[in-house]
C-alpha cells in the first residue's frame, strides 16, 4: 500500500481512497486505485473522477524518478441505495458524444510540426500563419529578414493590437534580431495599422538599452578606476585611475549613444562630458 490521497479536501468526507503498488506480469510497475464511495447516491461522472485520480497517480509516480507511465487500474467500491450501479464505468461514456471522444482519445493527438514544414505551406494557414512563421524562424534567422512577409501578414489579416504587442515583446525578448529596434522601426514602416503600436515599443526598448549601457558603462569605469588605482599603489594614483576610467567609460557610452542616433542634449545629460568633446566625437561619428 503507498501512503498519501488523491481526493480533494471537500470530498473526503464522502469517499476513501488507497492506492496498492505491485509489479505486472512483464515485472513493470503498476497500480490499483480504489475509491470507496460513502455517499448514498451515485456520481454521473464518476468514472471521469477515477481516470482524474488514476492520472494523479501516475503524475506523483513521475515525481518519484521514473521516466514513463504506470498503468493504474481504477476500482470503485459503492454500497449506495440504487441498486444496480445504474451509471457507466467507461470514462469515454461522460462525454455528450462518445463516439467522437473515442476516436479523439484513442488515436495520436494531432501534431503541428513548423519545423519540417516550408515556409511556402506556412503563409497558406491563414491568421495562424503568422505566429507559425515567428516560431520556426525566432531563435535561427534575424527577424529583419522577415520583415516584409510578417507585415504582409499583420496587414492581410488585421490582428488585434494587443496581440501585435505581444508578438513584438515576443521577438524583442527571444529573436535572434542583432539590431531590434531596427527591425521593430523597419516593421512600423510597413505596417500604418500597428505604426503607433510599434514604435512606442521600439523606444521604449531603446530607453532600456541606453539605460542597460550606461549602468554598464559606469560599474565598468568604477571597476576600471579600481584596478588602476591599486596598481598605482597611492592615494593619488586611485583617485587619477578612477577619473580615467570613468572618463573612458563615458566616452564609451557617448559614442554608443551616438551610433544609435541618440540626439546630442540626451548624450550630453546622460555623459556629463563638454560640449567640445561631444562635438569631436559627433564629427567622428559623422
Amino acid at each position: 500500500m503507498e501512503s498519501g490521497s488523491f481526493i480533494e479536501d471537500d470530498l473526503k468526507s464522502q469517499c476513501s481512497d488507497m492506492l496498492y503498488a505491485m509489479k505486472t506480469t512483464t515485472g513493470h510497475d503498476g497500480y490499483v486505485y480504489c475509491l470507496i464511495e460513502h455517499q448514498s447516491r451515485p456520481e454521473k461522472l464518476m468514472a471521469f473522477r477515477l481516470l482524474r485520480y488514476a492520472v494523479a497517480a501516475m503524475q506523483r509516480h513521475l515525481e518519484q524518478g521514473n521516466d514513463q507511465l504506470p498503468v493504474v487500474i481504477p476500482l470503485l467500491f459503492y454500497h449506495g441505495t440504487t441498486s444496480p450501479y445504474p451509471y457507466s464505468t467507461q470514462w469515454l461514456d461522460c462525454f455528450t458524444d462518445p463516439e467522437l471522444a473515442e476516436s479523439v482519445y484513442r488515436q495520436a493527438f494531432p501534431l503541428v510540426d513548423i519545423t519540417a514544414m516550408p515556409d511556402d505551406e506556412i503563409l497558406t494557414h491563414r491568421r495562424v500563419s503568422l505566429l507559425e512563421l515567428v516560431q520556426k524562424h525566432i531563435r535561427t534567422r534575424d527577424m529583419l529578414e522577415l520583415v516584409n512577409e510578417l507585415a504582409g501578414l499583420l496587414e492581410q489579416w488585421a490582428y488585434p493590437k494587443e496581440q501585435f504587442r505581444s508578438l513584438l515583446y515576443y521577438l524583442a525578448e527571444a529573436g535572434n534580431t542583432v539590431e531590434g529596434e531596427k527591425f521593430i522601426r523597419a516593421l512600423a514602416e510597413k505596417t500604418p495599422r500597428y505604426r503607433e503600436e510599434a514604435m512606442t515599443i521600439a523606444e521604449q526598448l531603446e530607453a532600456k538599452g541606453i539605460e542597460k549601457g550606461i549602468v554598464l558603462g559606469r560599474q565598468e569605469g568604477r571597476q576600471e578606476g579600481r584596478q588602476e588605482g591599486r596598481q598605482e599603489g597611492r592615494q593619488e594614483g586611485r583617485q587619477e585611475g578612477r577619473q580615467e576610467g570613468e572618463h573612458s567609460a563615458s566616452l564609451k557610452i557617448a559614442r554608443q549613444l551616438i551610433a544609435n542616433g541618440v540626439d546630442r542634449a540626451i548624450v550630453k545629460m546622460s555623459t556629463g562630458l563638454s560640449d567640445d568633446k561631444l562635438a569631436s566625437l559627433f564629427d567622428d561619428g559623422h
